[in-house]
């Protein structure tokens, strides 16, 4: 029997077994195929960029690992997402950072860049059906040191405000050229290594140039903040953390971003996600991996991510919360990299949308929390990977491991050329 004769076979199978329990399953494919993923372009390069600028790195970023086959210039960033999107099925989004423009070889710096310099990507995109995403960046610049939005220096406040500014110029032409909003996110490292005195003058600093950033309205881009629990060598204080962005995001009307990594271990993202919709706006997500804190693991199918889905699914909110990766590995094959994290956040809000949620919601209601959990746990060995595996393959994309023979072609053929 042929690969997709037993995958239609295994299918066919699994959407009478979930029948059972309420699930129509062509329903939730349905609905898989509509979820967007804003894919990030750092993966490609290990957050490095190309502006013609002395990079001095820093700031909470850090990209470990030297596998062969970095992607050294535009064209090869492009060259590289192009091949990722053949192994997964869905219509997706790229998520850009501001040092990922075409500055033409010249010495742009951040207070200058322009939509003209992202004018090549939104064709590119447009191109290939895909939406942009955009990132201001605070870090890598001989301006970054510890403090940026909320530096008493008011030259380099004023240098990083500007900056800000004009990526949200940038993000409303690219918003406006796909006719369809541009997620702006903007995180800073800003923060001290050692304790502090001054903790309230610094988030005073960052409210009025937020204020400041922010006064300018704009129709086709929407604004997300995100928080952080503590970035490298700024271990004791960070001064936009999440209770300070979700006070600003509440009381402005800001989407709240929700990285992952960037809460203390033990925290449940999952949990925040209905306290946030009732008031903020939309959510962002930003999915990674933490093993060990903020160390942008490539994202895989764990309890997190599969409990964050449902959460998401579970409150009806995914027309509210845009989906997007963050991780950059450097240690193994970049395009499998991204070929995991995406398929990975895709089987999570699969499994979401398999969830009998009718029944347990009848359960919960009569007070029946032994059959609630029961079903809980049964649910969890249900043939939902039957029903990935039809995915894969109505979108004619690989089925199960089979990506990993075409990615090692492209390895052969392409990155380890560079």
């Amino acid at each position: 029997m042929k690969k997709e004769e037993m995958v239609q076979k295994a299918y066919d199978m699994a959407k009478e077994r979930y029948l059972a329990v309420g699930v129509d399953t062509d329903k939730a494919l349905d609905e898989l195929q509509r979820l967007s993923i804003s894919i990030h372009c750092w993966q490609t390069d290990d957050v490095t960029g190309f502006e013609a600028l002395e990079n001095l790195g820093g700031g909470g970023i850090q990209a470990t690992g030297n596998y062969p086959g970095r992607a050294r210039n535009v064209d090869e960033v492009r060259q590289d997402i192009d091949k990722v999107l053949t192994l997964v099925a869905g219509r997706h989004r790229l998520s850009l950072h501001a040092i990922y423009g075409e500055f033409g070889g010249k010495a742009v710096d951040r207070d200058e860049i322009e939509p003209a310099h992202f004018t090549g990507w939104m064709q590119w995109a447009k191109e290939r059906g895909l939406k942009l995403d955009f990132n201001s960046t605070s870090f890598g610049h001989p301006k970054s040191g510890d403090l940026t939005l909320a530096n008493p220096d008011k030259g380099i406040r004023d240098f990083w405000i500007e900056h800000t500014k004009r990526c949200r110029r940038i993000s409303e032409e690219m918003g406006k050229f796909q006719d369809d909003p541009c997620m702006m996110n903007l995180w800073i490292h800003d923060g001290m290594k050692d304790l502090t005195v001054n903790r309230l003058q610094y988030r005073r600093l960052l409210e009025r140039s937020l204020d400041e950033i922010f006064a300018a309205d704009y129709r086709h881009m929407k604004d997300c903040i995100e928080a952080k629990l503590f970035g490298i060598g700024l271990e004791s204080y960070t001064v936009g953390s999440y209770d300070f962005y979700l006070g600003y995001g509440v009381k402005k009307q800001k989407i709240v971003t929700l990285d992952t990594g960037h809460f203390h271990l033990s925290e449940s993202i999952a949990d925040k996600i209905s306290s946030l919709l009732l008031f903020t706006p939309e959510i962002m997500l930003h999915v990674s991996r933490p093993i060990r804190w903020d160390s942008d693991h490539v994202t895989i199918l764990n309890d997190d991510v599969a409990e964050l889905a449902k959460e998401i699914v579970r409150a009806g909110a995914l027309d509210r919360v845009h989906v997007g990766l963050d991780y950059f590995d450097a240690s193994i094959n970049r395009i499998g990299a991204y070929v995991i994290g995406i398929r990975a956040t895709q089987k999570a809000f699969l499994q979401a949308l398999l969830e009998p949620l009718a029944s347990l919601r009848t359960y919960e209601d009569n007070g029946q929390y032994f059959e609630r959990l029961a079903l809980l746990e049964e649910a969890k060995s249900l043939p939902w990977n039957a029903v990935w595996d039809y995915f894969c393959l109505k979108n004619n994309i690989a089925v199960g491991e089979d990506y990993i023979a075409e990615i090692q072609q492209y390895e052969r053929d392409v990155t380890s050329k560079r």
